[in-house]
């Protein structure tokens, strides 16, 4: 390994600086914290660098691969389980070693799309601003019992896989869909069927699958029409599953009585940014947010201390393994 091996950190907030540092202290490489975006505009920046580390919202597209890799950079380390946003033939054709964080702390997503589905359903949000005003009326805030409800989960990883579990506790029956089946998850009473199956059973959808050629926009004007009317959707995945513009349709049919969402497609033009004084141009996020049935929040499922704490841990043990020996024992690790 050189020294001293540098790693260049793309859209960085102050939490992921605190976190990184600290988890530094067992590795010892020089890290450059970069707040702006990684793309073929900003990926100068790393000169002088030996290793990238981005995030969900960078684009490591052709063009930026070819000048990472001109400035000599091995190494691109996502500090996330999806790679969508990385050119993975491109970074293999100019030797560049990808890596990413495939499980870290699962229950922290899992949990928060269990909050979002709670949030919607009794409208704690909107009580609690009732409240603060001294509004201590009930109207409005009407819900329904989670329990003996059919939950339909799309995707069984590690996040899946541990929403399910949640969701039997609460008793819950719970169809899930994925290419593989998990016996562990069937043992406690899970039941697989396919897709089209649940989307008409299921009285809440839940998404936990990666986003590629085949599950692009897989919540769209046609897949809604097998739902119940009334449906409740959460998304703590990527925006790119549910084609939002078809989603606004069916919550003003009210095919989709409830929306919940941690992801949006065009989320890398606000996302992580306080633009609380700025006048939003993105109309179809406005749109969205206007439904008073509607709950948005920003990219927040993995913000936990033990989430940030294991995801710093094995990112900067991924670039060490590559560095120093060219393979990585947690193969579920590596990209490419």
């Amino acid at each position: 390994m050189q020294s001293p091996f540098t790693i260049s950190f793309f859209s960085t907030q102050p939490y992921d600086q605190h976190f990184f540092k600290a988890a530094n202290t067992a590795f010892q490489f020089q890290l450059v914290f970069h707040e702006t975006q990684l793309n073929a505009q900003t990926a100068s920046l790393a000169e002088n660098s030996q290793a990238v580390c981005v995030f969900v919202n960078d684009k490591v597209d052709a063009a930026t691969v070819s000048i990472l890799s001109s400035l000599g950079i091995k190494i691109v380390a996502l500090r996330c389980a999806g790679f969508n946003n990385v050119d993975i033939e491109a970074c293999k054709q100019n030797g560049i070693a990808v890596c990413r964080v495939p499980a870290y702390s699962p229950e922290a997503v899992a949990e928060h799309a269990v909050a979002m589905l709670l949030t919607l359903n009794r409208k704690t949000h909107k009580a609690y601003n009732r409240v603060r005003e001294q509004n201590f009326s009930l109207q409005g805030l009407l819900g329904f019992d989670v329990f003996g409800k059919t939950v339909g989960v799309i995707g069984t990883g590690n996040i899946g896989k541990a929403f399910c579990k949640i969701m039997v506790g609460f008793g819950c029956k719970v169809l899930a869909f994925d290419v593989i089946a998990n016996k562990d998850l069937e043992a406690i009473g899970v039941t697989y069927l396919p897709l089209i199956e649940i989307l008409q059973q299921a009285d809440i959808v839940s998404l936990h699958c990666p986003l590629n050629e085949q599950t692009k926009h897989l919540i769209n004007s046609s897949t809604l029409q097998f739902m119940k009317n009334g449906v409740m959707i959460i998304n703590t995945s990527r925006g790119g599953l549910i084609h939002t513009k078809d989603a606004i349709q069916a919550l003003k049919s009210g095919k989709i009585g409830y929306l919940g969402i941690d992801v949006y497609e065009q989320e890398e033009k606000l996302f992580f940014k306080d633009l609380s004084s700025d006048i939003i141009q993105d109309d179809t996020i406005q749109r969205l947010t206007s439904f008073p049935n509607v709950l948005v929040t920003a990219h927040q499922a993995f913000f936990t201390q033990e989430a940030l704490t294991q995801i710093a841990n094995i990112t900067l043990n991924n670039i060490l393994q590559i560095s120093t020996h060219n393979l990585l024992s947690n193969m579920a690790a590596k990209v490419v």
